[in-house]
């Protein structure tokens, strides 16, 4: 898969985390090369499952705002839930896992 994501969109229902992390994730990658996509992925993953760590802020840009997610293990999935979504349908797995 090569070429500009053109279009993005979520539908779900999901507790406030889950659908910030949803919309903001297609804002940032929207009109983004699929490479592009995994590398914000990889920058937001690392940033939301590893607290204290360093941040990628060119990469991650407004996604920032969710770094204190990593304070509450118990909605760490729900930030990350849409982003494993994105990486799966990029990489045209049929299966979607968190873990």
């Amino acid at each position: 898969m090569d070429g500009l994501i053109e279009d993005v969109g979520f539908q779900g229902t999901g507790c406030a985390i889950s659908r910030a992390s949803a919309s903001m994730m297609t804002q940032s990658i929207k009109g983004q090369s699929v490479e592009k996509a995994q590398e914000i992925f990889g920058a937001f993953h690392h940033m939301i499952t590893e607290p204290g760590a360093e941040l990628d802020l060119d990469t991650l840009g407004d996604l920032e705002t969710l770094s204190g997610v990593n304070e509450y293990p118990t909605r760490i999935k729900c930030a990350i839930l849409a982003w494993h979504t994105m990486k799966a349908a990029l990489s045209g797995e049929s299966e979607v896992t968190t873990e």
